[in-house]
């Protein structure tokens, strides 16, 4: 086995908890190193600090999977760690649908699994993870015996780990075509062709958060994708409801879904881009009862971070433009490299600028099946907030 020796100023990165050991963190290798295989990692001094699987092609030469020696890491121990991922979804009561392993929060770096009912699906983004596919499959196909097992490896940071953009079935084939239950609504999924995994699982506890809000009010919702925020708002009363996407794919199946829960007569979805229509809206003064904002990422990368700022500040004073005095915004960031802080003085920001004040109702994070592992900031990622508009 591969023996991998880090320099002595990293250490105690790593030695805290991060399960990343980057290129220029390693003082040296002993052994071939063949990537997707796993290795030891040792500090300067030679003290074990756990085992990972390693890619030399990778910028992330070593990603740990444990920090216990004794462990091998085998077909038996992927079932274990999926077992447990799932034992602790189950005690948090996501049992129906759930992201099932979360990664690096998880300790399995790079693997995410989304549990749909009785259907499963898999993005292994590291080729260490990649390897272990028939291994997953199998833990999978041993601890819930499901309906069907798809992967969703269409994504290009598959490419910096050497790996192909791929999606298909890992077993018989099935409709990819499926529905799912959300706090007491039906909503259909795209597995197949849906954004990510098919459906955005971590904001399922705060579309529950807007239901006393939305009693009575005249809603509109930008960046709707399948319209779910939307829909619970009309489930919740909401007088009227008016949902935006520039995607007339995403706005299709925002009106099956408002049909599907019987809304559609006063839940319905446009195709128009949110940032000219909410600026065309707010000189013409239109306003309303409640504002939701769920915006895309609006960077990747840390080089790009200053127009992911602008885009926040913007889109939110657009939308804080259009709320009533004594109303509510509800606006959303799924970019881990705009942290909280940061998200907070960008809704400061523009609440200046509109001349707004701003009360805070509710501050939330992503759903407990996406667990957040102190001092790993990569592990939070979406900021979810609402505040009444003064």
């Amino acid at each position: 086995m591969t023996r991998i020796f880090l320099k002595r100023k990293i250490t105690p990165r790593i030695a805290n908890g991060h399960p990343w050991i980057f290129n220029n963190e390693v003082e040296k290798t002993e052994g071939a190193a063949e990537g997707g295989e796993v290795a030891e990692v040792f500090t300067h001094d030679q003290k074990f600090v756990g085992k990972g699987y390693i890619n030399p092609k990778s910028q992330i030469l070593v990603r740990l999977l444990t920090r216990n020696k004794g462990e091998e890491i085998n077909d038996n121990w992927f079932l274990n760690q999926i077992r447990q991922c799932w034992q602790y979804r189950q005690q948090l009561g996501y049992t129906e649908n759930c992201r099932l392993v979360f990664g690096e929060a998880d300790s399995l770096p790079q693997l995410i699994i989304d549990k749909f009912n009785d259907y499963f699906v898999i993005q292994t983004l590291a080729l260490g993870m990649d390897v272990w596919k028939p291994a997953i499959v199998n833990a999978i196909n041993e601890i819930f015996s499901p309906k069907g097992i798809y992967e969703r490896n269409d994504v290009p940071v598959r490419e910096l780990e050497g790996l192909p953009q791929q999606k298909g079935f890992l077993s018989v084939p099935f409709d990819t075509n499926i529905i799912i239950n959300e706090n007491g609504l039906r909503f259909h999924v795209d597995i197949e062709n849906g954004q990510k995994t098919g459906y955005f699982l971590d904001q399922q506890d705060n579309r529950r958060a807007i239901q006393h809000i939305v009693k009575g009010a005249d809603v509109l919702g930008a960046f709707t994708y399948t319209g779910t925020f939307e829909i619970h708002a009309a489930h919740y009363g909401a007088k009227s409801v008016l949902g935006l996407d520039i995607s007339a794919n995403a706005v299709a199946q925002a009106n099956k879904n408002a049909e599907l829960n019987d809304v559609q007569n006063h839940c319905r979805f446009e195709t128009a881009n949110a940032f000219d229509v909410l600026k065309q809206w707010g000189k013409e003064g239109k306003q309303y009862d409640v504002v939701m904002l769920d915006p895309p990422a609006f960077t990747k990368s840390r080089e790009t971070i200053q127009k992911a700022i602008t885009g926040y500040k913007e889109i939110n004073l657009r939308g804080m433009k259009l709320v009533k005095p004594g109303g509510f915004l509800v606006t959303s960031s799924c970019t881990n490299l705009v942290n909280a802080e940061l998200f907070l003085q960008i809704i400061d920001m523009a609440a200046k600028d509109a001349r707004r004040k701003l009360r805070q109702v509710t501050f939330q994070t992503q759903a407990g099946d996406h667990p957040i592992i102190r001092g790993m900031d990569n592990t939070q990622y979406l900021k979810f907030l609402i505040v009444q508009v003064q």
